[in-house]
């Protein structure tokens, strides 16, 4: 199903950078052209399957012909970055829901390329043979958790909705809300999984931990944590107009969780340390058919 398409500012481009095209061949516009192969990716600290998308599209793009930096930071300066132009491109907005207060305010200077993965979700996990099945129990049961519910981030929105929605509706003001970092999170689980101990995470799907770690999520009767959300491409405000081929490309981009699970797992699951070159290029040529149809 087609997520959406982009419009006249799309052909508007395409047709600019036609005219570029022929200026260089008559020996001008080589500056321009260059400038436009030059592309900033913005990853979130710490998003897993952002860093999976990336480093995937840093790969295919330089096949293409571009020259690609990744720039790591966190959420708002990412939001905030895009709006000024400072980057090109991020490919880890979650909505309606998670990233909704920073549509507010900066939604009108940036691009929306459309939704790449349509099934993403907030969840509290826990592991696979624990107790209890949802977050309505934990409260009753919080001794055996060690009265600890291990986050993320404090700035994520994931941290947000749990302290402000999950906590207070379930009566979990009891329980300690551990917030640090995603690698911190993924010790902790790692450690109590070794040791058959229970343990309470904030977590998310997609994410390689499902695949790496026997869990379950709580279910969340009250809706705490919302419902299934899109990973949108969003671009600085003159993306489409800057990048036309690209933004083609991004607009009809899709991935499965089950396919974004296998790189996940290659790049943080099977590989150690976080340069990904080798091991995205190892991917690339498992799934060289999928792959090549980014770009058609």
């Amino acid at each position: 199903m087609k997520k959406r398409h982009l419009t006249s500012a799309l052909a508007i481009g395409a047709a600019a950078t036609i005219a570029l095209a022929g200026c260089a061949g008559d020996g001008g516009g080589g500056g321009d052209a260059a400038s436009d192969k030059q592309l900033t990716i913005a990853v979130f600290n710490g998003w897993d399957e952002g860093i999976a998308a990336s480093e995937l599209w840093k790969a295919v793009l330089t096949e293409q012909g571009y020259d690609v930096t990744l720039e790591y930071a966190d959420v708002a300066p990412v939001f905030s970055g895009l709006s000024t132009g400072d980057y090109d491109l991020t490919l880890d907005v979650w909505l309606p829901q998670t990233h909704a207060s920073y549509l507010e305010q900066f939604g009108a200077d940036i691009t929306d390329l459309g939704a790449w993965n349509e099934e993403a979700s907030l969840t509290v996990a826990v592991n696979e043979d624990a107790p209890i099945d949802s977050l309505a129990d934990l409260a009753k049961h919080a001794d055996e958790f060690d009265n600890r519910i291990v986050g993320i981030e404090p700035g994520a929105g994931l941290t947000e909705a749990v302290q402000n929605e999950t906590i207070p509706t379930y009566g979990l003001d009891g329980m300690e809300f551990v917030t640090s970092s995603t690698p911190a999170m993924l010790s902790e689980l790692t450690a109590a999984t070794d040791a058959g101990e229970n343990i309470v995470v904030t977590l998310w799907r997609p994410h390689w931990a499902y695949d790496a770690f026997p869990l379950k999520d709580l279910k969340d009767p009250e809706g705490t944590l919302g419902t299934a959300e899109g990973i949108h491409a969003f671009g600085s405000g003159s993306f489409a107009d800057d990048h036309p081929e690209v933004a083609e490309w991004l607009s009809n981009f899709e991935m499965d969780s089950e396919l974004l699970y296998s790189l996940e797992n290659a790049m943080f699951n099977e590989h150690t340390g976080d340069d990904y070159e080798q091991v995205v290029a190892d991917w690339i040529a498992d799934n060289r058919e999928w792959v090549d149809g980014l770009t058609k």
